[in-house]
């Protein structure tokens, strides 16, 4: 059973979820290449809700960090 200060209780707030036009605002890159993404592969993990491309914050996150070279 998750404790009430768990992140997966019910009660926790949840962020909603990024719509493609904030992916690709938040990742400098044109809306395009959001739906390239979704489907050719690559970029953080997407979500289809209905017909509409959703994805997780903390994916996008763990994406770019998982994206970053050595200068």
């Amino acid at each position: 059973m998750p404790r009430a200060d768990s992140p997966t209780s019910a009660s926790a707030p949840r962020r909603p979820l990024a719509k493609p036009h904030e992916i690709a605002e938040y990742c400098g890159v044109p809306v395009g290449t959001v739906y390239q993404w979704s489907s050719r592969g690559g970029g953080p993990k997407l979500i289809k809700v209905g017909r509409h491309l959703r994805a997780r914050w903390d994916d996008i996150e763990k994406w770019l960090d998982a994206q970053t070279i050595a200068a």
